[in-house]
C-alpha cells in the first residue's frame, strides 16, 4: 500500500520550479544523476518528479538509519571493550592483593584500621537494609505500608517490617535529621567562606593589587654593587631522591645572584648509599665550576625534614647569612628567583617570609594530575592570594620561599613536633608578630604526584599535622599578645574551618548521611545540599584554573572520594593517633625539568675540562659513577593496589543508589551512582599512574 501524497513536498517542489525557470533533473534514465532535461513543466513530469524524489528520501533514510546503528554498534563495542577491560584488570588486581595479604598474614592487625572496621560494618547494615526493602516492594508494601496499630492481622514478615517502620520514623530519623541539619549549617559557613574568598581574589584582580619592591635589581650580577646583595643560603632537603638531584642542584647552582654572597646546602638525608654516592657527585661537579655548595649528610636522621633543617641551621656559618631560601628536591626555581624575592626585604623589618606559587609541570600527565592542579591553583591563586593581601599571613608552603633567618630564630626555629614544620613555623612567626608576603606572579616549577598511591600519603601527611599543630598551639594563641581577631582568624578559620570543619562534613555528609537518608526517608537531605550548592562551589574553584572546565563533573567527586583519606588523616592527627606522625616521601618521576635549564647545564658542562674530573676522581670511582647512572631511573618493582575503604565505601553507595531508585529519587540516585563509580574506580587503583 503506497503512502498518502505528500502536498508540503509538492508546493516546495513547485517553488523551486518556479525558482529555476523550468530547470529540473531528469533522474530516470541516469543513475548518476547527469542528464538534464529542459522544457515547459507538466502535471505528469510533477507526479514523476514527486514520486522519485520520495523514492530518493527513501534511500537516503536508509543509508542514513545503517549509518547511525553502525555508530551505536562501535559506541557499543567500544564499552564493552572498556568494561571487559576495567574487569579484567579489577579481577587481576583482586589476586595479587590476596596473594600479597596471604603472604604478610602474619600481621593482619597492621593492615586493619579502625576506620575500616566502622565501614565494613555499616556496608553490611545498608546490604541488609536494601534486602529488607527490595522484599518490602515486591510485596507492595512500599506503596501502602503496613501498621502496627492497624486491626489486620499481620504475617511474621509484615509485622517485622511494621515495627521496623515505626521505630524509624520516632527513633532512628529525628537524630540522623539533627546531625544532617548540623552538616548542612557547617556547609553553609564553609561555602561562605570559599565565596568571600573568591570575591577577595575578585577585588585584588580589579584593582591590581600586588606587593610592590622597594628596589630592583639591575641585569648585571657581576659588575653590581656586593653591598646591595645580602648574603643568601639556599637549602635543599632530600631524601633518597634519585630521580630529582640533578635538576634540583642545579637550578640553585645557576642562580643570577653573586657567587661569593650565595651558598647552597644539599642537605641530604638518604639512607640509600648509592644515592649519596651520586649526590655527592654531583656537589663535587659543581664545585669544580666554582659554585660555593656544600653536601651535608645526618648519621642520626630524626625529625624528618624539620630535623635536617634543623640540623643545618646550627652550622657557625650560618650566622653570616641574612636570608635563607628553601626548595624541595623536585621544585625548580628560575634562574632571577633571588632577584624577584629577596628585594621585598628591603624596608619591611617586620617582614619573615616571602612566600612564591607552584606551577606544575606535569599538570596535564593524567586525570589525577589535572585534578590536583584544580585544587592547588584555588589554593595559590585565591587563598595564599587574598590571605596575603588583607592579613599578611598564611601558611608556609615548606617549598619555594625565603625566610629572613632573624624572624626564625626569634621564632623559636624548626621544631620536629609535627609533620607540617612548615605550617609550624609560620604560625610561631605570626604569633611574634612578623608579616609575610605572597608573591603570585613569581612561579617555582614542581612536579605533582602521579599516582594515586603517592598523592594519598601525601593528603594524609597534610590534613594529620594541622590538627597535631592545633592541639599543640591552642593555648599559645590564646596567651599570644596579637589582636584578638588575629586569635579568631587562626582558631576558626585557620584551622577549624579549613582544616577540621572541611573533611569532617564532607565525609560525613556525602558518605555516611546521604546513603542512610534513603533507608531512613522520614530524615530527608535537600536536592540543594546534594548538588546545586556543591556544583557553585565547584565551578568557583575551578574558575583560577579556567582550562580545566571539562574537569569539573570528575573534580566534584573526587573531591568527595578524597573525603575518606582526608577524614582519616584529621581524626588520627586530633586522637594522636599512630599514623598520624607516618613520613613517606612523595614519590617522583623526575618530570620537573626546564629547556633553558638544561641547555645552561650543557653549556657549563662544555666549558669543564675531562682532566679536571680525571683529577677529582679515580678510574675506579668514575666507573662505579657510571654504572649508577645508568641505573639513575630504575625503580623497585611496583603495582597498582586496591583500597578496601574505598571500595567498601562504593558498595555502600551503589546500595544506597538502588534504593533511592526504588523510591523514584532522581537527583539522589544519579549523584550516588555516579559517586559510587568515582569510588569504585578510585578503589581499583584505576585513577593516575598505571603500573604494568
Amino acid at each position: 500500500m503506497s503512502p498518502p501524497p505528500n502536498y508540503e513536498f509538492q508546493e516546495w517542489w513547485n517553488k523551486e520550479k518556479e525558482r529555476n525557470h523550468g530547470l529540473f533533473l531528469d533522474k530516470s534514465e541516469n543513475p548518476n544523476w547527469s542528464a538534464v532535461e529542459i522544457g515547459s513543466p507538466t502535471g505528469d513530469a510533477d507526479s514523476t518528479a514527486v514520486e522519485k524524489e520520495r523514492s530518493r528520501n527513501a534511500r537516503q533514510l536508509s543509508w542514513v538509519c545503517l549509518l547511525k546503528f553502525q555508530q551505536a554498534a562501535n559506541c557499543l563495542a567500544w564499552l564493552t571493550n572498556g568494561f571487559l577491560y576495567v574487569l579484567r584488570t579489577a579481577n587481576r588486581r583482586v589476586i595479587s592483593s590476596s596473594s600479597l595479604s596471604n603472604s604478610n598474614s602474619d600481621s593482619p592487625s597492621r593492615s586493619e584500621s579502625r576506620l575500616y572496621r566502622v565501614i565494613k560494618i555499616f556496608l553490611v547494615l545498608v546490604i541488609l537494609l536494601l534486602l529488607f526493602e527490595l522484599v518490602a516492594y515486591f510485596k507492595g508494601w512500599h506503596f501502602s505500608p503496613p501498621s502496627i496499630a492497624s486491626a489486620e492481622v499481620l504475617g511474621l514478615v509484615e509485622l517485622v517490617y511494621a515495627n521496623w517502620l515505626f521505630v524509624r520514623a520516632n527513633y532512628l530519623a529525628p537524630p540522623l535529621q539533627l546531625l544532617t541539619n548540623v552538616c548542612i549549617v557547617l556547609f553553609l559557613i564553609q561555602s561562605l567562606d570559599r565565596v568571600i574568598l573568591m570575591l577577595g581574589c575578585f577585588w585584588i584582580k580589579f584593582r591590581r593589587i600586588k606587593p610592590v619592591a622597594a628596589m630592583e635589581y639591575s641585569g648585571d650580577t657581576e659588575n653590581g654593587i656586593a653591598e646591595d646583595y645580602p648574603m643568601a643560603l639556599i637549602q635543599i632537603p632530600m631524601c633518597n631522591e634519585r630521580e630529582v638531584y640533578q635538576q634540583s642542584i642545579a637550578a640553585a647552582c645557576i642562580q643570577d645572584w653573586p657567587r661569593n654572597r650565595m651558598l647552597v646546602q644539599v642537605l641530604d638525608d638518604s639512607d640509600d648509599l648509592d644515592v649519596q654516592l651520586l649526590i655527592k657527585n654531583e656537589v663535587q661537579k659543581w664545585q669544580q665550576k666554582g659554585v660555593r655548595i656544600v653536601y651535608r649528610h645526618r648519621l642520626i636522621r630524626t625529625g624528618y625534614k624539620a630535623g635536617n633543617l634543623k640540623s643545618a641551621m646550627s652550622c657557625d656559618y650560618v650566622k653570616d647569612y641574612e636570608f635563607v631560601a628553601i626548595f624541595d628536591a623536585d621544585f625548580q626555581p628560575g634562574s632571577d628567583f633571588l632577584k624577584k624575592t629577596i628585594p621585598h626585604f628591603k624596608g619591611n623589618d617586620d617582614l619573615a617570609l616571602v612566600q612564591t606559587r607552584w606551577t606544575f609541570v606535569n599538570k596535564d600527565e593524567n586525570l589525577l594530575t589535572r585534578l590536583q592542579n584544580i585544587n592547588l591553583s584555588f589554593h595559590f591563586e585565591v587563598e595564599q592570594q587574598v590571605n596575603g593581601v588583607f592579613i599578611n599571613f598564611f601558611g608556609f608552603n615548606g617549598t619555594a620561599g625565603v625566610w629572613r633567618i632573624k624572624a626564625l630564630e626569634e621564632s623559636g626555629g624548626w621544631m620536629e613536633r609535627t609533620t607540617v614544620e612548615d605550617m609550624d613555623i609560620a604560625v610561631r612567626a605570626h604569633l611574634n608578630g612578623w608579616k609575610f608576603i605572597y608573591l603570585n606572579d613569581v612561579k617555582c616549577l614542581c612536579e605533582l604526584p602521579e599516582s594515586y598511591e603517592a598523592y594519598k600519603k601525601q593528603q594524609h601527611r597534610w590534613h594529620s599535622g594541622p590538627m597535631q599543630l592545633f592541639r599543640m598551639c591552642f593555648f599559645d594563641i590564646l596567651r599570644s599578645k596579637v589582636s584578638w581577631a588575629k586569635k579568631a582568624n587562626l582558631i576558626f578559620l585557620f584551622f577549624l574551618l579549613r582544616k577540621l570543619i572541611l573533611p569532617l562534613y564532607s565525609f560525613t555528609l556525602f558518605c555516611i548521611i546521604l546513603p542512610l537518608t534513603m533507608f531512613l526517608p522520614e530524615a530527608e537531605l535537600p536536592a540543594w545540599v546534594v548538588c546545586y550548592v556543591p556544583g557553585i562551589m565547584s565551578v568557583l574553584n575551578i574558575l583560577p584554573a579556567p582550562r580545566s572546565f571539562p574537569f569539573i563533573v570528575p573534580y566534584l567527586l573526587f573531591e568527595n572520594t578524597m573525603s575518606v583519606t582526608k577524614f582519616h588523616a584529621m581524626i588520627s592527627g586530633l586522637f594522636r593517633l599512630g599514623s598520624s606522625y607516618e613520613w613517606i616521601v612523595t614519590k617522583k618521576l623526575g618530570r620537573s625539568s626546564e629547556a633553558d635549564l638544561v641547555a645552561f647545564v650543557e653549556k657549563e658542562s662544555n666549558e669543564v675540562e675531562r682532566a679536571g674530573l680525571l683529577r677529582a676522581s679515580s678510574e675506579s670511582d668514575l666507573a662505579e659513577l657510571n654504572k649508577l647512572e645508568k641505573t639513575k631511573k630504575t625503580t623497585n618493582k611496583r603495582r597498582n593496589r586496591l583500597y578496601r575503604k574505598e571500595l567498601a565505601l562504593a558498595f555502600i553507595l551503589l546500595s544506597a543508589s538502588l534504593r533511592s531508585l526504588l523510591s523514584a529519587q532522581g537527583i539522589h540516585f544519579y549523584f550516588l551512582l555516579f559517586q559510587g563509580i568515582t569510588f569504585l574506580v578510585v578503589g581499583l587503583d584505576l585513577i593516575g599512574e598505571q603500573v604494568s
